[in-house]
């Protein structure tokens, strides 16, 4: 699962970062990250997909939150039992417990 979560998050981390620095014009002196490169990126990618560039940045943003919530439930469903204790100790304790552990102070770390 780690090495899911890593092919997972490194194209992410890469790909935001070069958009959020080339955005902004911040480019450290690599005509990577120049805007102008930017805008041709886009440029290119709405001529190939016919649609306006301005819109293709919003439509990876909803692939990314999509990709996350599928990695999310498979995570999930892969530690549901861990999930589901953790549900049912919660549920169990008194409230005034749950807050403290939840803090990790208080009687729930003597009795762990």
């Amino acid at each position: 699962m780690r090495y899911i979560l890593t092919l997972w998050a490194l194209p992410l981390v890469i790909f935001w970062g070069w958009y959020f620095l080339s955005l902004n014009d911040i480019n450290f002196g690599y005509a990577m990250l120049s805007r102008q490169v930017h805008d041709f990126a886009f440029r290119m990618y709405g001529q190939i997909l016919g649609i306006d560039p301005a819109v293709i940045p919003g439509m990876i943003l909803k692939a990314c939150i999509i990709d996350t919530g599928i990695i999310g439930a498979i995570w999930a469903f892969r530690r549901r039992r861990e999930i589901a204790a953790w549900w049912r100790r919660r549920r169990e304790a008194p409230e005034s417990v749950a807050l403290n552990a939840e803090r990790g102070s208080g009687p729930a770390l003597l009795a762990e």
